[in-house]
């Protein structure tokens, strides 16, 4: 099996944080390809640079995607997961929803722990998409600016545990999701400190897209994730414009 994985961020650390912890997930056999934005920002926080992000995504995918049993949109958030989901003929999973998805099948209300305020509205609406709005029980972030987006594992490791055991606490969380490429691994290490399931997203979307690959779906020749209408298209690499309109 053969899975992509595109980081919507600029930050090549980050890239390397979502490998190792992708690494360590994936079934043995299961081949990873890496691919890091080429543009756009270190790391998204608003629906603006989310909106960059997933342009940047969609190129990468469009470029890359053959050969592939399946794709993964690596941030939190899923910038164009929506999008490529109508254009790749393979499965397309992404760290929010895969998350969101594991949480709700461990406990009933999950909070989850993020790197910076700023983002919390982008994440409250990606909760309220999935209808999940009635289980989240919080948003916790770091309030400090960040360093470095690559080390803020280990810059605000006892603050991040500090969110997620506050969240348990004063929340009534069931379930702590450590949200963003950024923290991808965090759950793993501090799993054993925190008195309920703490899930990542990394390694849930690589074994969920293992799934999905397995399962062998057919793509969608109807309804609103058919690939898109045939029309005229400028500006476009000739990867992503080929995608726009394809024949089923």
């Amino acid at each position: 099996m053969k899975l992509l994985i595109v980081n919507p961020n600029i930050s090549h650390s980050v890239t390397d944080l979502i490998e190792a912890e992708a690494r360590r997930a994936a079934s043995p056999g299961t081949e990873l390809t890496m691919r890091t934005a080429p543009f756009g920002v270190a790391y998204i926080e608003t629906r603006a640079e989310a909106a960059v992000g997933a342009f940047a995504t969609l190129n990468e995918l469009a470029e890359h995607h053959e050969g592939h049993d399946a794709a993964i949109v690596a941030a939190f958030g899923d910038p164009g997961l929506a999008a490529a989901r109508e254009m790749l003929p393979i499965p397309v999973v992404g760290l929010t929803e895969a998350a969101l998805m594991s949480a709700a099948m461990l406990g009933g209300r999950f909070s989850i722990v993020a790197i910076s305020r700023r983002i919390r509205a982008w994440y409250q609406e990606t909760v309220e998409m999935h209808g999940l709005a009635g289980r989240l029980a919080s948003i916790r972030c770091l309030e400090e600016s960040l360093r470095d987006i690559g080390t803020v594992q280990t810059d605000k490791g006892e603050q991040l545990q500090a969110l997620c055991e506050a969240a348990v606490n004063e929340d009534g969380a069931d379930v702590i999701i450590i949200a963003g490429a950024p923290l991808a691994g965090l759950a793993r290490s501090i799993a054993d400190r925190i008195p309920v399931p703490v899930v990542d997203g990394v390694s849930s979307a690589v074994r969920h897209a293992e799934s999905l690959a397995a399962l062998a779906p057919r793509g969608a020749l109807a309804g609103s994730y058919a690939p898109p209408p045939v029309k005229e298209w400028s500006g476009l690499s000739p990867a992503l414009g080929a995608l726009i309109g394809r024949k089923s």
